[in-house]
């Protein structure tokens, strides 16, 4: 297959149609290609991302392709959307990993071609399989949770349930491991893709990210340790779910829910009481700074390396003392998804 920056900008469209790929509006036929591949098209915070590669592909004159599994977890999606782009002559892909591992060796082909690769959200494992990673410091995400649980608990004896996203996902485990330091209990540090436990954890559950699966996990728990008090979340759909699940079983009170991602309607959910605090993060930066370096990678040839942090900050309802953070109002500024 030719490359497509160098046909002409309607056949260009055309091509990257018949690929499966999305392309931005038609930039000049010799713009720099790149490539941006999300776990799924749905999530907010991917759509946010997309959103976020678009506007910076747009202002800097680079042409975008874009694409995603078809559910999170579908690595088949992801390694098929790499090997496209490469034969659409994108130079520089950036790519959220479903499978921290099994995408190595699309990624690793990629690389061997020239195209610089780069992480965003989410690390590959281990982190050296992309040229850089630009993401949230998930453990310190975790840790500012963590601190505000254990503040907001007022010295009661913790009861715990954690509802991870699903084993040997870096992202998962760095939260989870963020946490337990954060509220004082031994971990296993930001290195480590197993999740730490402690006996102050009364049950440990996958939710996947998912509200459903999220409540369903959180009302198993209740049914082996129904004395409760902080549950921790992977991330905010599953804090819903959680609280949907002690709500309905009349224990929503005096339970500390924390979580992590910043969504427009996890933020909202911290000003109705449904989660006490979450860290957000912040996909659009996210998205900008990895196509600002897929265009420099064009014009110098030089390639990013390295974690960039691209940000955290805790959002809460009510302030605890000895924590930093924010008001809902300040989190809704800087949200993302429907308001």
């Amino acid at each position: 297959m030719p490359r497509l920056s160098a046909l002409p900008a309607l056949r260009l469209a055309a091509v990257a149609a018949a690929l499966g790929l999305a392309g931005a509006a038609a930039p000049a036929a010799d713009a720099p290609v790149i490539g941006l591949i999300t776990k799924t098209e749905t999530n907010p915070f991917f759509v946010k991302m997309k959103e976020g590669a678009a506007e910076a592909a747009k202002a800097q004159g680079a042409r975008l392709l874009t694409g995603a599994g078809k559910t999170d977890g579908d690595n088949a999606g992801q390694v098929t959307a790499i090997e496209n782009m490469v034969a659409a002559g994108a130079k520089t892909i950036l790519i959220t990993p479903s499978d921290a591992k099994a995408i190595l060796p699309a990624v690793k082909k990629a690389r061997d071609k020239g195209v610089m690769v780069i992480a965003l959200d989410s690390p590959t494992d281990p982190a050296e399989g992309t040229d850089a990673l630009f993401a949230t410091d998930n453990y310190r995400a975790g840790v500012l949770i963590g601190q505000y649980a254990r503040a907001a608990l007022g010295g009661k004896p913790a009861k715990i349930v954690t509802l991870d996203l699903h084993p040997g996902h870096p992202v998962g485990a760095q939260r989870h491991n963020g946490f337990l330091e954060g509220f004082g209990l031994p971990s296993p540090g930001a290195k480590s893709n197993e999740l730490g436990r402690d006996t102050a954890i009364v049950c440990m559950a996958d939710s996947y990210g998912d509200r459903a699966k999220g409540q369903t996990a959180m009302e198993n728990c209740l049914q082996k340790a129904p004395e409760v008090n902080v549950v921790y979340t992977i991330n905010e759909p599953a804090a819903a779910g959680a609280h949907n699940a002690l709500k309905r079983l009349g224990k929503d009170k005096g339970v500390v829910i924390v979580s992590v991602d910043g969504g427009c309607e996890g933020v909202a959910n911290v000003g109705k009481g449904v989660i006490a605090a979450t860290s957000q993060q912040y996909p659009l930066r996210m998205a900008a700074m990895g196509v600002e370096a897929g265009v420099a990678y064009a014009k110098t040839g030089r390639k990013v390396s390295g974690y960039t942090d691209t940000g955290v900050a805790l959002i809460a309802g009510t302030p605890v003392a000895g924590v930093d953070s924010k008001d809902v109002a300040a989190g809704t500024a800087l949200c993302w998804g429907k308001k």
